[in-house]
């Protein structure tokens, strides 16, 4: 029916319905008519390109699952730098991985050596002779809450003569993961020194209203680093609004500071004003 109305041909439609299964639109369309023009023939990949792209591909997925085996098999951090690996780690990284990748690769790829490899797995089938110093040493680091590096440890163990290199204890110690916590760089300043003077009584007892000017002060030393340096701060505050009716600024944390300060708010004070001054019992 169709082909009797449009005058052509039934394989004419065929063919016509063929090509826009397989091309789509443009297929129907006229060379002269195509605004994209004929395309350029491409050059085919040579076979030393491809067989470069294969190899990077698979130096990246062996990368990948060298960095995965460290994660989940030697429990390192997501941010572990491959070249502080031990040879024991990454023998065991070898063995991970050989049903997946050829030896060689392996070997060359974590830059360990065949004999290397071959030693530390056969290190693998003896005991540990350390076994029970390894254990007695966790016991003495966790008894001093983790303050004792492997220089006292090592002498604490001479004491109960055992005698051991003190190479030998910074290695268990290391392999143990038994790290000293040392104290922070950069700590802020901190006013507080301990009980140096008997306390005095909390009259205030956190109640930091008042109902009239210089009746509750509060002062405190404040720390603020700027560009050119760290500068402190020792202000009164006044309980009634919050204001600071005197200020001090200096270089120095120190006694001179809250004087001087101390002497110019006196200075505000009425004959018949007797603020009561709170602190936070710093030195």
């Amino acid at each position: 029916m169709v082909s009797e109305e449009i005058g052509y041909s039934r394989a004419s439609i065929y063919t016509w319905r063929k090509k826009y299964i397989l091309k789509g639109a443009t297929a129907l369309m006229n060379a002269s008519d195509d605004p994209r023009g004929k395309l350029p023939e491409g050059e085919s990949a040579s076979f030393a390109e491809m067989e470069k792209l294969k190899s990077q591909m698979q130096d990246m997925q062996l990368e990948i699952d060298i960095l995965k085996e460290t994660l989940e098999v030697l429990k390192k951090d997501p941010g572990v730098d491959m070249t502080t690996l031990r040879n024991h780690e990454k023998a065991v990284i070898v063995d991970a991985l050989r049903n997946g990748y050829a030896l060689p690769i392996l070997l060359q790829k974590l830059k360990l050596s065949r004999s290397s490899c071959y030693y530390q797995r056969k290190q693998t089938l003896y005991p540990d002779k350390y076994e029970a110093l390894r254990c007695h040493i966790k016991v003495l680091f966790a008894t001093n809450s983790g303050r004792y590096g492997y220089r006292r440890i090592h002498t604490w163990l001479a004491r109960e003569d055992i005698h051991i290199s003190e190479k030998i204890v910074r290695r268990i110690m290391s392999e143990s993961n038994l790290i000293v916590k040392g104290k922070r760089k950069n700590k802020k300043y901190n006013s507080y020194k301990g009980e140096i003077t008997p306390a005095v009584p909390n009259v205030i007892e956190r109640d930091f209203h008042a109902d009239a000017p210089n009746r509750k002060w509060l002062t405190d030393i404040t720390e603020f680093a700027i560009p050119a340096g760290k500068v402190y701060l020792s202000p009164i505050v006044d309980c009634l609004d919050g204001m600071l009716p005197i200020w001090k600024i200096g270089t120095v944390p120190d006694a001179a500071l809250v004087n001087s300060m101390l002497d110019d708010a006196i200075c505000t004070l009425n004959k018949n004003e007797h603020p009561l001054v709170h602190i936070d019992r710093g030195c």
